[in-house]
């Protein structure tokens, strides 16, 4: 199978760069699969699982929030705010920080506080998501 070259990039780190033969990544009009020689594109990320293979390897998964992903030329970079591996994932904070959010949720704040809630409920529950799966 074909490979091309990923850059998965968070804020604070390099989570991978080298080849790969698929990726998928959540977008606002869903799941989108990329393999070598795909077309050129640039998509916005949504916070959920991020999905890799690399050649000769097992399938791998990641929870990611917001960013960006560009295609040209059999390179893909992947540019997040933050991505985690199942076993970096704290569960209990993940827990903590989606009780937070639902809580600012109930009180009915400012509309930016509740979108801020919604946002921080969303990354918590992908991060608890994604922390259950790798203990599988």
């Amino acid at each position: 199978m074909d490979a091309f070259q990923v850059h998965i990039l968070a804020a604070d780190k390099t989570f991978y760069e080298g080849p790969c033969v698929s990726l998928t990544i959540p977008t606002s009009d869903g799941e989108m699969g990329i393999w070598a020689h795909h077309s050129a594109m640039i998509a916005a990320i949504q916070p959920g699982t991020l999905r890799y293979q690399v050649p000769d390897g097992e399938p791998q998964i990641a929870a990611i929030s917001p960013g960006m992903v560009k295609v040209e030329k059999n390179v893909v970079v992947v540019l997040v705010d933050s991505i985690e591996r199942p076993e970096e994932i704290d569960a209990v904070r993940a827990q903590r920080e989606a009780d937070q959010a639902r809580e600012i949720i109930l009180q009915k704040k400012s509309r930016q506080e509740y979108q801020i809630a919604q946002g921080n409920l969303a990354r918590a529950l992908n991060r608890l998501r994604i922390s259950s799966r790798g203990l599988g």
